[in-house]
């Protein structure tokens, strides 16, 4: 080929096609450790034998001494976003962890067990399993750097009935969940559910910490004079909860979205379940139900028992509320002896009437 003069250097032939596709290289999926981001989430789980709202609050207080990003999660934890904490006192978040736990210790005999992570999602994660591990509680503990060996079940968004769900794929572990294709994982769980879990698996959480104060709730327990191993006493102490709850409620005119089932063990541990109501309701027969299908899920056998507690959240009034109307002769019967009870109680007491088939014992 003859070149003219004048002309620049010879290039090597390039065609039109190559030169389009000459851009940087397709970036690769981000690192999962590069997406949680720095250790400055805290997630604090108070081991204490008191649940009233005033105990609560208090430890609450140690937290805001540190970081005004405080969400309240009831009735023994919350999180707390140092971020702005860490250069205002000079230290990591481990260590701010450590001066929480130290000070609740000192003030209040209560100890805690804090996990360390980069999202809510991590932070929870430290405390959740080492609490599965057996390990004892108190202590500060840091995101696990590995989540592939987490059970699928420590997730957040994995309950009973995704767990089922994801079961018969073999999906039982973090590991597995993440080496799924996010398109495998939608037509499992639906598009939503799917997209929540993939991410949880990778360890995303978007979620921020959201500064609030405790909701709204009543609250009670049980405490065992002994380890308690027998199931039937576990619920006698449920069923004379739900009843005192109940009553509290229909007596100040609220009603209730949801319930949670705290289960403290001899060696200080806990266990804590929520289920939301199908509607708000202060009916003690519904609170019972749900009260012993969440005793139920814990599947407890021969565990040491020391107290059980309950707490209905989400309080409203029951005159701005709607009741979903019924046919059923045996609910509006129940309802009528519900209110013939509580009018005996107002007169006569808060133990005039009591379950038949409570024990004297739990009353």
């Amino acid at each position: 080929m003859t070149r003219r003069a004048g002309a620049g250097p010879a290039r090597s032939p390039q065609s039109a096609t190559a030169r389009r596709t000459a851009s940087p290289a397709s970036p690769q999926p981000p690192d999962r450790r590069r997406q949680r981001g720095g250790s400055e989430v805290l997630y604090v789980r108070f081991h204490s034998g008191e649940t009233g709202e005033e105990a609560y609050s208090r430890l609450l207080g140690l937290l805001h001494e540190i970081t005004p990003v405080v969400q309240a999660l009831p009735p023994d934890a919350a999180l707390a976003d140092v971020h702005g904490a860490l250069r205002y006192f000079g230290r990591p978040a481990a260590e701010l962890a450590a001066l929480i736990r130290v000070r609740a210790l000192a003030r209040y005999g209560v100890d805690c067990t804090i996990g360390v992570g980069g999202n809510p999602l991590l932070a929870r994660l430290a405390v959740d399993v080492a609490v599965d591990d057996g390990d004892p509680p108190g202590a500060v503990r840091a995101a696990p750097e590995d989540l592939d060996a987490v059970p699928a079940a420590a997730l957040p968004g994995v309950g009973e009935v995704t767990a089922r769900q994801l079961a018969p794929y073999g999906l039982d572990t973090v590991g597995r969940i993440t080496a799924t294709p996010l398109g495998t994982l939608q037509r499992i769980l639906g598009a939503a559910a799917g997209r929540r879990i993939h991410d949880q698996a990778h360890g995303i959480d978007p979620a921020p910490v959201t500064p609030n104060a405790p909701a709204r709730a009543m609250a009670g327990d049980r405490r065992f004079s002994r380890d308690e191993l027998d199931p039937v006493r576990h619920r006698g102490a449920l069923l004379s909860l739900t009843d005192e709850l109940g009553a509290r409620l229909r007596a100040e005119g609220q009603v209730a979205r949801s319930l949670t089932l705290t289960v403290r063990y001899a060696d200080r541990s806990t266990t804590t379940r929520t289920r939301s109501f199908p509607e708000p309701t202060a009916h003690t027969a519904d609170l019972t139900a749900t009260a012993y299908r969440l005793h139920a899920s814990l599947g407890l056998q021969r565990a040491r028992v020391r107290g059980i507690a309950l707490r209905v959240e989400g309080l409203a009034a029951a005159e701005l509320t709607a009741r979903q109307l019924t046919f059923d002769p045996g609910d509006d019967k129940a309802r009528r002896l519900e209110a013939a009870a509580d009018r005996a109680r107002a007169r006569f007491g808060p133990k005039a009437v009591r379950p038949a088939t409570l024990p004297h014992s739990a009353a």
